[in-house]
């Protein structure tokens, strides 16, 4: 049974962290220098990961590669799972045209292209968080954007950005939840605390994305609805986390976001638009309106423990780890929640679907073989990148990169978003990253005098940013716009804005930290 050890590289911590930032660094010089394909990039620095951790770490070769088995499948399941079926419902409106349909719906709310992308890309993307996460927001509202008149790269860029601020709320706060179980701190006292967090970034973000669009003149044309629609997701998101429902945070949100603009625009719809029946423009809408309701309906206590029942939990056959303090670990558990799974729900929700949009049941068999061949990098890509970071974790290297970053001392504060950052660039998720950091936030928070609460949210809002820049939503975005191959192009044109919203992360979280913003501390 393999047991890590926190400083490998004789004996020294920092030197030892050097060598566990090696994947991540060979990952994105890869992917940002060097323009490799995401599947190609993921490939080399996952052989970095295991080499590390056989030549670096004292892990032996057998586990590695078992982890590294692992970590694919579960980047299969449950998260290609989850993109799979909902660019097939995606496909299947695109076939029989009401996807044009919605497209022309929301063209007569604005023929603006700025309000059309903050609408598609921040408002019904938060949605779309808000109920399946994972890579489902920045896979639908790509290629809506791009049926919208965006250029393919302009389009992933802006439904990347936009792909922030609902994150930590996801998946009816799933990130939030793995927080409070994996820290030990109260679920209510994390949220409330991510809802003082992330909601600040909701204030930029749609000024952000208009930037992406049309530079600084048309931040300045578009200033009183995206303004309005910043404010009113960032008081919903606020007053949703603190006072109502972690699980419909973003659903509340996005919801009032959109209307916010609809009501601060005014319309202007060209004369020689193509006039949708009502009943064609209800069967566009269908398919989001059954996700909505199925989704819904998962989450009724007697609904959920039916669905749950059937659940499957079992070790990862020959993969026996241990955690740094010599206990087993549970990263080999598991878990196939096959019938509960939001790939499923999807799936569920496209099968309802199918008999609405009236697409016939070939055609639609078709869409799905048709969505796997379009999405074939990108699904290398993720079960390659989702390897890389189980054996990173079974090894120790995303422990000693942790405890590095911890060992600041009252700095802690000021780096703490960055871990979370990190763990999402990784991951892809934030709630794996904060399974993978959130006790280590709390320990470090325990030894510099820091709030426990204010570290573990700060991972979670912190690690949202990271999501625009993980390789498995960038090899997702790109092939759902019909850009695989040119991850690094895409990665390139947002790299900076995750930056940019990561130091407006930090400077608050520091504050929060101080007298000077202590009072927002739950």
């Amino acid at each position: 049974m393999y047991t890590p050890v926190l400083a490998p590289i004789a004996g020294s911590l920092p030197l030892s962290a050097l060598v566990a930032a090696l994947p991540l660094v060979v990952l994105f010089v890869l992917l940002g220098v060097f323009r490799l394909r995401a599947w190609l990039a993921a490939a080399i620095s996952l052989a970095v990961s295991l080499l590390v951790a056989v030549l670096g770490y004292p892990m032996p070769v057998g586990p590695a590669v078992l982890a590294a088995t692992e970590g694919a499948a579960f980047g299969f399941f449950p998260i290609l799972w989850i993109v799979v079926n909902a660019i097939w419902i995606y496909n299947m409106t695109v076939h029989t045209g009401h996807f044009d349909v919605l497209r022309r719906s929301f063209a007569r709310i604005s023929d603006d292209h700025r309000i059309q992308g903050v609408i598609v890309a921040f408002c019904f993307g938060a949605l779309l968080e808000a109920l399946a996460g994972f890579g489902t927001p920045v896979a639908v509202t790509s290629v809506m954007l791009v049926a919208l008149g965006f250029q393919p790269l302009k389009a992933a860029a802006v439904a990347l950005v936009a792909n922030t601020a609902p994150v930590a709320f996801g998946a009816l706060a799933a990130p939030i939840t793995t927080l409070a179980t994996v820290s030990g701190l109260p679920l209510s006292d994390l949220a409330a605390m991510v809802g003082r967090q992330t909601p600040v970034l909701a204030l930029f973000v749609p000024m952000t994305l208009v930037g992406i669009i049309d530079g600084w003149r048309g931040v300045r044309e578009t200033l009183p609805a995206t303004l309005s629609c910043g404010i009113v997701f960032a008081v919903a998101q606020y007053a949703t986390s603190n006072f109502f429902s972690a699980p419909l945070t973003d659903i509340v949100a996005s919801l009032l976001s959109a209307l916010a603009v609809v009501l601060m625009i005014r319309r202007r719809v060209s004369t020689t638009e193509t006039e949708d029946s009502r009943a064609e423009v209800m069967r566009a809408y269908a398919p989001y309106a059954i996700i909505i309701a199925v989704f819904g309906l998962a989450q009724i206590p007697v609904v959920k423990n039916a669905l749950t029942a059937v659940t499957v939990s079992f070790n990862w056959p020959g993969l026996h780890l241990n955690t740094l303090s010599g206990k087993a670990s549970t990263l080999p558990l598991f878990k196939l929640d096959w019938l509960a799974a939001a790939g499923t729900l999807l799936v569920v929700a496209g099968l309802i679907t199918i008999p609405v949009i009236r697409i016939g049941a070939g055609a639609a068999l078709r869409a799905y073989g048709g969505t796997y061949r379009q999405l074939a990098t990108a699904i290398v890509t993720v079960m390659a990148v989702l390897a890389l970071a189980y054996v990173m974790n079974a090894s120790g290297q995303t422990t000693t990169l942790g405890t590095w970053m911890a060992n600041a001392g009252g700095l802690f504060a000021l780096l703490s978003p960055v871990l979370g950052w990190l763990g999402v660039a990784v991951t892809g998720s934030d709630t794996s990253s904060n399974s993978l950091f959130g006790a280590l936030q709390v320990t470090a928070a325990q030894h510099t005098g820091l709030s426990p609460t204010l570290m573990a949210a700060a991972n979670s809002a912190g690690g949202v940013l990271g999501k625009m820049i993980s390789p498995q939503n960038l090899a997702i975005v790109a092939g759902a716009v019909g850009l695989a191959g040119r991850e690094g192009d895409v990665f390139r044109r947002v790299f900076l804005w995750s930056l940019i919203l990561l130091a407006v992360m930090c400077l608050l979280v520091f504050l929060q930290s101080t007298p000077i913003l202590g009072w927002m501390v739950v």
